[in-house]
């Protein structure tokens, strides 16, 4: 039996939220400095607030305006999906730790204050966690333990984002060839060797597949374009105009390249936080985390990594601010290292190398549109697998802590979310209902209205 399949029992021992000193030192001093990162306008986690830093780092919009911006697109992730999935993994994550400092970051007024509201926050989340997680694991309604159950279902519908990409970008046949694929594959994974996450083979061939079939398209496109120039040469046509967009790109790059100790500094932070293994970058990875299987978490986020490069190099080299973990590389280098001081060096060395070669990325990317193409498509397939994923497991959480009523609540709130226009975004919709649902639930359960589910 692949280890996996049980994920929903396995993790109760890892889920205390119990930090040591230096791990709790990592996390307050490293919100301390996204926070003032963010108030220097040189990078933010969320990408969609990125677009708007431009016309605030020139002086066209206020810090209060941009605040604004920033909460009204991260609130519904930091309550809904940081902090739920934080609580039923025990690992921290990115939605929990870094949206709330873009926050405070942009709110502070004064350049010394970010860093003292940013260093609040990280306290809080690494006193406070635990001490709500001792609560919630007392309720008669343990609905933290029942939350563990969205573990199976995101770690293995999480095995098709490839598929998902193939098939809106190269069609159903190849995307087909690639279902089979997988299929096959994590059965082979489950049934000769059992102690690796069953999907971690099949995820990366996928995404090979669709890297191959996008540099492909790419190499016959451009052989086709340099005939077509060619003939326009012979026919004494003018060469096609410079890109209007350069001499901004080049701008924003020199802006990042003028704070690199900064950024090296941001990514020795980043990939200690990894290493220690309290952190997890992703919904998969956080679970398998979790579970011990950091090789496998590994892998996953750098999968995902491919998918945010032309995303964050192109609105990076756009609005003159970075992301706050860069291209995410980080994420499974840090993972891997053997302790934190190497893993520091490693954060840094990354950093600066991504900072550096951010013109050149986006010229190599400007030169292959089906690569850029690819990254969009496997951002909005990692988004619509882990959509139905959290939705399925939070689901087999209502029924764990309340059966059909649980199911009845939990999916009822989900439903008025969306027919309401959605005010919690639907990624972080249903985690946030598990845990008003098991608050509710404990209600009636005090009230004499409802009995737990045993076991």
């Amino acid at each position: 039996m692949s280890t996996v399949s049980t994920a929903g029992t396995q993790l109760a021992a890892n889920t205390g939220l119990d930090f040591s000193l230096p791990q709790q030192l990592t996390v307050i001093l490293l919100c301390a400095l996204t926070a003032f990162i963010s108030h220097m306008a040189l990078a933010v986690f969320n990408d969609g607030v990125r677009p708007f830093m431009l016309d605030f780092i020139h002086g066209r919009t206020t810090r209060s305006a941009t605040t604004a911006v920033s909460f009204g697109l991260s609130a519904g992730f930091i309550f809904g999906l940081g902090a739920p999935m934080a609580l039923s993994s025990g690992v921290l994550n990115p939605w929990l730790l870094f949206l709330p400092t873009d926050i405070l970051g942009l709110l502070a007024p004064k350049k010394w204050l970010a860093p003292l509201l940013g260093a609040g926050w990280g306290a809080l989340v690494v006193f406070g966690l635990s001490g709500a997680n001792e609560v919630a694991h007392d309720l008669p309604v343990d609905f933290l333990t029942a939350m563990q159950q969205m573990s199976t279902p995101i770690l293995f519908l999480f095995t098709l984002f490839p598929v998902l990409a193939i098939t809106k970008q190269f069609g159903r046949a190849w995307g087909a060839v690639a279902g089979v694929v997988e299929l096959a594959l994590v059965v082979m994974t489950m049934k000769l060797w059992p102690n690796m996450f069953a999907g971690a083979l099949a995820m990366a061939i996928g995404v090979l597949l669709l890297i191959g079939l996008a540099v492909r398209r790419d190499l016959v496109q451009r052989k086709a374009d340099r005939a077509a120039e060619a003939a326009s040469a012979t026919a004494g046509q003018d060469p096609p105009e410079d890109d209007p967009m350069a001499s901004l790109f080049s701008t924003s790059a020199a802006r990042l390249r003028r704070y690199l100790p900064l950024f090296m500094v941001l990514g020795a932070g980043v990939c200690m936080l990894a290493q220690m293994h309290i952190f997890g970058g992703g919904e998969a990875t956080s679970f398998l985390i979790a579970k011990g299987n950091i090789s496998e978490a590994a892998q996953v986020d750098f999968y995902r990594f491919f998918g945010f490069i032309p995303l964050i190099a192109t609105t990076a080299l756009a609005s003159g601010a970075y992301g706050i973990v860069g291209f995410t590389v980080v994420y499974p280098i840090g993972y891997l290292m053997p302790n934190p001081v190497l893993a520091a060096i490693a954060g840094a060395v990354v950093f600066a190398l991504e900072v550096l070669a951010l013109s050149t990325i986006g010229k190599v990317l400007g030169k292959l549109p089906s690569v850029r193409d690819s990254s969009e498509h496997l951002r909005s397939a990692i988004t619509d697998t882990l959509r139905l994923a959290i939705l399925f497991g939070s689901l087999m959480a209502a029924n764990a802590m309340g059966a059909g009523l649980g199911i009845l609540v939990v999916g009822g709130l989900y439903l008025l979310n969306e027919v309401m226009g959605r005010p919690v975004v639907r990624m972080a919709a249903a985690p946030a209902a598990v845990l008003v649902g098991g608050v509710l639930l404990n209600v009636l359960h005090w009230l004499d209205l409802f009995t737990p589910v045993k076991g």
